[in-house]
């Protein structure tokens, strides 16, 4: 399911702009550091068996190492997540993202390599380019919507991203083929600019917003933005997730959005609970995104969940220094023996054999 001349495929645009759960793609490699192709497969199975609406792949969980020209998996990663989607001839919509990075020429080249690929949307980083201007930035973000609908991306500035203006953001929401934005700052304030901002433009009903603030999701969820526009309230919603964190326990994801949306849809008050388990949620990605050490332990924190699972053999990453920090292992230890009701082991203890065939 892919491009159609003018845009999105109609029931991917439906369910992007309902919400849903599209876990950031890890990279499953070998003891070499070598891609694992069965394994790299066997995530992609497992987030359409639990029910994800999506996944993106070439993401900062990907590792942006997969550009490197010794390593060049950026177009294998692609290729074997969008096989799997087709072959699993499902009887739903699913949203494939591709991550585009890099100066205007490496971005349109990835985003004409996803749309051959026929992904959907390019999730398009503001990273690593500074001393481009938000006016340039904004003219490389019309280049790639040319070739592809964006899924814009405000990257917490601590793994490479960098803070950008209200102004740019409206501006940013005010160009045709911009479809969603990731709103992952790890922080309030910039988050609030994005969804004003959004308000503010006048395609606000053509943006979906997703979180990426791993550390806030259920508040994020859960709240209503409202603003006042010329004078007259506009409302709008974060309506899903596209995250790092729900890469894994990702059937759990899931029935937590759709606990939300049924909370929401039924104009129902609060559960506390539901509150309460944000909390846990928030502490549980402490442990694996590794805050404590400016998130150098992020990558390798997912891998060892999914290496518990048994869906990854080790938490290898392309950069040999990239591991878990001092202390992250027992933390992952904590949050695993105080919040069992937040995972997925049994549900991938059933299938992982199917997924790993």
């Amino acid at each position: 399911m892919g491009q159609n001349p003018n845009g999105l495929q109609p029931e991917v645009k439906q369910l992007l702009y309902e919400g849903t759960v599209i876990p950031a793609h890890p990279l499953a490699l070998d003891e070499s550091r070598r891609l694992d192709e069965r394994r790299q497969r066997a995530l992609t199975r497992y987030y359409m068996a639990a029910g994800a609406g999506g996944v993106a792949v070439g993401v900062h969980t990907t590792q942006f190492a997969i550009r490197d020209p010794d390593i060049h998996l950026l177009e294998p990663v692609l290729r074997l997540a969008a096989e799997e989607v087709q072959n699993a001839e499902l009887d739903r919509p699913f949203i494939k993202v591709a991550g585009i990075c890099g100066p205007t020429a490496q971005a349109v080249a990835e985003a004409e390599l996803a749309k051959e690929l026929g992904y959907d949307l390019g999730l398009l980083s503001m990273g690593g380019l500074d001393p481009l201007s938000e006016s340039e930035l904004l003219d490389r973000v019309i280049a790639v919507t040319n070739i592809i609908p964006v899924f814009g991306f405000y990257l917490q500035p601590s793994v490479g991203g960098r803070t950008f203006s209200f102004q740019f953001w409206k501006e940013f929401a005010d160009i045709p083929g911009v479809m969603a934005v990731k709103i992952a700052p790890f922080n309030r304030y910039q988050t609030l600019d994005v969804v004003r901002a959004v308000c503010f433009s006048k395609r606000r009903d053509e943006i979906a917003l997703y979180t990426g603030n791993d550390d806030n999701i259920v508040a994020d969820l859960l709240t209503t933005y409202r603003f006042i526009v010329d004078g007259e309230p506009v409302e709008k919603r974060i309506v899903g997730g596209l995250l790092g964190q729900w890469a894994v326990w990702t059937k759990k994801a899931v029935e937590l959005l759709q606990e939300i949306k049924d909370t929401v849809a039924g104009r129902k008050t609060i559960p506390a609970e539901l509150l309460t388990r944000g909390m846990e949620i928030t502490d549980v990605n402490a442990a694996l995104f590794d805050p404590a050490h400016d998130f150098k332990g992020c990558i390798p924190g997912i891998h060892e969940v999914l290496r518990r699972q048994g869906l990854l053999e080790g938490i290898w990453c392309l950069d040999p220094d990239e591991q878990l920090s001092p202390g992250q292992l027992a933390e992952i230890d904590r949050i695993y023996r105080d919040y069992p009701h937040l995972n997925d082991d049994e549900f991938v203890r059933r299938h992982r054999s199917e997924w790993l065939s």
